[in-house]
């Protein structure tokens, strides 16, 4: 393994020992280059759950996998080879990562994600709830884009912004994006360009400016996609830190407060936020009355919106979109990303969750707003 930089030391990397679900992404070049990373990083993983830390994998690797199969020896630009070699490489990267866990005691949990599915409203809903539930249920995610079916319009572009994206999806405490240098550097790396080990603003220190372009023949990132994602999960209040996956338990060692790679500090609070975004950025597209048993246990408990508190349903919206939440007397007090449309809720109104499947036909989840898509006003 290589030897870390050490820097002076950060008070903020402390913060990062409170951390209790992280996103850790690995790149095509570490896992092309290392055959053994897989196993290491999830050797980290189960280390990580011994501590009570949940960990989300976003992998790159299936279509560098995929060309090596096919014996292509460069990446090609054509949509449908791409695909091509996703589709090759998919199940020999999930095999290896299934392996490796199972090795711990651990069960993996594929995921594939096209941006849709976070850009549409209803479908981001269902993969928070998915990922949530994989999560409850013990297994480990391990996600990727689903490069076989996503087309140029509705791709990512990259793992690390699909990284920075899942941080929002399943609100983690800290992203990790391991790659095949020690971090942010002021310069060119190869030149001695020293390592920037804090950024608090991206924009005003500047760091964009100092990012390179795409790094290698299998992946499509670089140094700048990575500071962009650390931009985006910023956004959502999320830190995160880049750091090389060639040093010796990266993942351990940023949770223990190291100073490894570089830390970029998000400006606001992971909660505040999220409230801004769903009280103040997303339109109401209808609004829920509902009585005052359910606004006791919203405003005093924390709990989440059940169906048996609803009393009117107004407006048209679809699963996911945004809603106001109004007490007895009809005065909003609360905001909220709703789990089912209109019409379904109208059904549903005041009914018991052990009835929902027998009047709806499914059931898609207990809550009418699950708590952590509700904000209070």
């Amino acid at each position: 393994m290589a030897s870390a930089q050490v820097p002076a030391a950060i008070p903020e990397r402390e913060a990062l020992r409170e951390a209790r679900r992280v996103v850790v992404k690995i790149g095509s070049r570490l896992l092309a280059e290392d055959p053994g990373m897989i196993g290491r990083l999830c050797g980290e993983v189960a280390g990580l759950r011994r501590r009570g830390v949940e960990v989300l994998v976003v992998t790159s690797g299936a279509i560098a996998l995929g060309m090596a199969r096919l014996g292509w020896q460069r990446r090609p630009a054509e949509l449908p080879r791409l695909q091509a070699a996703a589709a090759v490489g998919q199940g020999q990267l999930m095999m290896r990562y299934d392996a490796a866990l199972s090795s711990h005691g651990l069960v993996l949990a594929q995921v594939l994600l096209t941006h849709d599915d976070v850009r549409h409203r209803g479908r981001y809903l269902a993969a928070r709830h998915a990922l949530l539930s994989m999560l409850a249920a013990g297994a480990v995610p391990v996600i990727n884009e689903n490069d076989t079916v996503s087309a140029a319009e509705i791709k990512f572009g990259d793992n690390d912004r699909l990284a920075a994206l899942c941080t929002s999806l399943v609100e983690a405490d800290l992203l990790v994006i391991l790659t095949d240098v020690l971090g942010l550097h002021s310069g060119d790396p190869k030149t001695g360009a020293p390592l920037i080990p804090l950024v608090r603003d991206i924009d005003e220190e500047g760091a964009a400016a100092v990012a390179g372009g795409a790094g290698s023949q299998l992946g499509t990132g670089g140094m700048a996609s990575k500071v962009q994602a650390a931009r985006v999960a910023g956004r959502f209040g999320v830190p995160t830190v880049v750091t090389s996956g060639r040093l010796e338990a990266p993942v351990l060692a940023v949770l223990d407060g190291q100073d490894r790679g570089t830390l970029f500090l998000p400006r606001q609070g992971r909660l505040q936020s999220r409230k801004h975004w769903i009280a103040y950025a997303l339109k109401p597209k209808g609004k829920l009355t509902v009585d005052e048993g359910a606004w006791k246990a919203l405003r005093q408990g924390g709990k989440s919106l059940l169906p048996s508190g609803v009393r009117e349903v107004e407006g048209h919206f679809d699963a996911g979109e945004p809603v106001s939440v109004a007490g007895p007397g009809g005065e909003e007090f609360a905001r909220g990303l709703c789990g089912y449309d209109a019409d379904a809720v109208r059904r549903i109104a005041g009914k018991k969750t052990s009835e929902l499947e027998a009047i709806l036909g499914y059931k898609e989840m207990d809550e009418v707003i699950h708590r952590d898509d509700l904000v209070l006003l």
